[in-house]
């Protein structure tokens, strides 16, 4: 008996050492391409309530609070949101906005696990179609670290950020 106990908490340690050698930033990108012009897709990211038409976060949650404060669009703009345990709760704001070519966001989590990370969204013209990437950078906790020994942030998260390109793709097309 006492050897299982001490290969279970050997074991333990072992994920721990492995949990710790992973990076201390991490990195999720989507991308995909649109038939349309820079200056139709901008709109759709810049301003953060029509960004949230195709936001698959705020989609997931048919009841969330959503508060819209600071500019109407572009840096400086704000959206604070109150949703189920899915969703969370948390804000996000417009830090830097180029138009037609890029927006930079910073997403602070509030639950349910705290967090602050960087979203970047950018527009690179591409003959009669844009390409567009959703990104975000942020830096991984000990918590995280050890998450992603048995599940995928970049699987999970990405494909929301999949689902979400799909949908401006979808809306940005029929504009």
């Amino acid at each position: 008996m006492s050897l299982i106990i001490l290969l279970v908490v050997l074991a333990f340690l072992a994920l721990l050492g492995y949990a710790a050698l992973r990076p201390d930033e991490f990195t999720i990108a989507r991308s995909v391409s649109i038939k349309a012009p820079p200056e139709r897709i901008f709109p759709l990211i810049n301003d953060l309530k029509a960004m949230n038409s195709w936001n698959p976060f705020v989609q997931s949650d048919p009841h969330i609070k959503l508060d819209y404060s600071g500019t109407a669009a572009g840096k400086g703009s704000r959206c604070d949101w109150e949703g189920n345990g899915q969703v969370g709760a948390g804000n996000i704001s417009v830090m830097d906005s180029q138009p037609s070519s890029s927006v930079v966001m910073q997403l602070n989590m509030l639950r349910p696990f705290a967090g602050q990370n960087r979203v970047t969204f950018t527009l690179a013209p591409s003959g009669g179609a844009t390409n567009v990437t959703w990104a975000m950078t942020g830096a991984s906790t000990d918590l995280s670290k050890l998450m992603s020994v048995v599940m995928s942030m970049d699987k999970m998260v990405g494909a929301a950020f999949e689902k979400g390109l799909a949908d401006l793709k979808a809306k940005a097309e029929r504009a």
